[in-house]
């Protein structure tokens, strides 16, 4: 019982989102519905996980297309909620945010923004070409209780498939930085982004530079550099020579006497020695100086990492690069257990798309259509930002209330460890299992528990029991 009123504690701090209060009731039976389900096929698996009557159907599906839930006000809640229930990591008085791109498959012919999108992954599960949705998204990396640490997922947004106007130049990594930098200025301190190589561009760091904040990321082993240009005795007339020597960072490889050694910073990694190379060279993108770390790790192969912040050390640089990966182990969860990106809403009026298409071009559609593909992407959006702010939730309760997440859970895994911090489905499946208790001891007591009665199908309602 416990989990559920902190769990709605935490939720009614999003009520300001919600220009109605029958808007948060419906939201709040969504958040239920992704937290407990057990199959994500869509709108649908909320009306069977919350045990709703068969015409609550419709009004959950109006609440993702409605202007009463304000997105911006969501996420904008969401944000300043996760900064006060989790501890985030912070490196030399910056927050550490991570950002990556994610790309989900959608075959719906009528459904905005869904274009052909090449998938880079090494992985051989995964098609080279897919039809679907491509989003950008930004996480926050806090600490559990016995000092592991997990990205806590802050927002998704489609950056790719529709083209609202032909003089409209920007780029993922514009949008990028238009969806990092409304999150970054919530935040009282300056932020460090880690990113993959996509991301080591100039449209990314001068931005983030301007406003303070600052960039880890990996580069590619074809970049280029340069030394300072030596400065002469006696100015000369013109203005001073900036650039020095050409260095192709490849070329540092073979420096094998300037490498260090040392353990790897890497988290997991105890008995890995890595050597390493740092080195402050010019980077013509930036105009400026930044830190280069070469890294020979035996089992992973070499690597080249970057930083604008000159005051972050080789090995910490490592270590922090490496906790980039936390945001993919966001990601599986947000697919597998709560089907943050399993929606599946499709526009009526929406001109079929083919195969293999490309980006929709709206600036060539009446106003009228271009309204209804803006109200079916704020759906869209709606539905992923729900996703986060429930697997958010359930990150939550695993960290400061593990004790009774494995108290409630009523299964067994082979890999259970109940010292550590529960998984997302581990508290999932304590929230499914707890629901009847708390419902009986709260009996017309607690507003959850109203609303849950309140839309509840009596009929199937007594038959709630753990599943799987």
């Amino acid at each position: 019982m416990k989990l559920w009123i902190e769990w709605f504690r935490c939720v009614a701090e999003l009520r300001t989102a919600c220009s109605r209060k029958r808007t948060f009731v419906w939201m709040c039976l969504v958040l239920v519905g992704f937290c407990i389900r057990t199959e994500l096929l869509g709108v649908t698996s909320f009306v069977r996980s919350c045990f709703l009557r068969p015409e609550t159907y419709r009004r959950l599906l109006h609440l993702f297309h409605t202007s009463a839930l304000n997105l911006d006000k969501l996420t904008e809640l969401w944000i300043q909620l996760a900064l006060k229930l989790f501890r985030p990591l912070v490196f030399q008085n910056h927050l550490v945010l991570v950002a990556d791109g994610l790309k989900v498959a959608k075959e719906g012919k009528k459904m905005p923004a869904v274009k052909a999108l090449h998938q880079e992954s090494q992985d051989n599960s995964k098609p080279t070409f897919i039809m679907g949705h491509s989003f950008q998204a930004v996480g926050m990396l806090a600490k559990g209780l016995l000092g592991g640490l997990f990205c806590v997922p802050l927002a998704s947004r489609i950056h790719e498939g529709l083209v609202w106007s032909n003089r409209d130049k920007r780029t993922l990594l514009d949008k990028l930085v238009a969806l990092f930098l409304p999150i970054a200025n919530l935040i009282v301190l300056k932020a460090i982004l880690l990113a993959d190589a996509y991301y080591a561009s100039r449209k990314i760091i001068r931005p983030l530079l301007k406003e303070g904040h600052h960039l880890v990321t990996r580069v590619r082993s074809n970049a280029v550099a340069f030394r300072p240009a030596p400065q002469p005795k006696k100015r000369k007339r013109g203005r001073p020579k900036l650039y020095g020597k050409k260095l192709p960072l490849g070329d540092l490889w073979k420096r094998r006497q300037d490498f260090l050694t040392a353990q790897s910073p890497v988290y997991g990694e105890t008995h890995h020695e890595i050597r390493y190379l740092s080195i402050d060279l010019l980077w013509r993108p930036i105009g400026r100086l930044v830190r280069f770390v070469l890294v020979d790790h035996p089992t992973r192969g070499k690597i080249i990492l970057m930083t604008t912040l000159l005051s972050l050390t080789p090995l910490e640089v490592i270590q922090l690069y490496g906790y980039r990966f936390k945001i993919e182990v966001c990601f599986k969860q947000a697919l597998h257990t709560l089907g943050t990106y399993a929606y599946h809403f499709w526009m009526m009026w929406m001109t079929p798309l083919r195969r293999r298409s490309g980006k929709q071009h709206m600036h060539h559609k009446t106003e009228k259509y271009r309204e209804m593909v803006r109200n079916k992407m704020a759906a869209y959006h709606r539905y992923v930002q729900l996703g986060c702010i429930a697997q958010g939730l359930l990150q939550y309760l695993s960290v400061t209330f593990g004790a009774q997440v494995w108290r409630h859970f009523k299964s067994w895994m082979r890999t259970m460890n109940t010292d550590r911090s529960p998984s997302e489905m581990v508290v999932g499946q304590a929230l499914r299992s707890s629901l009847p208790h708390f419902l009986a001891a709260t009996h017309g007591k607690h507003e959850l528990e109203k609303m849950i009665v309140e839309n509840a199908d009596f009929s199937r309602l007594p038959n709630l029991r753990l599943s799987g």
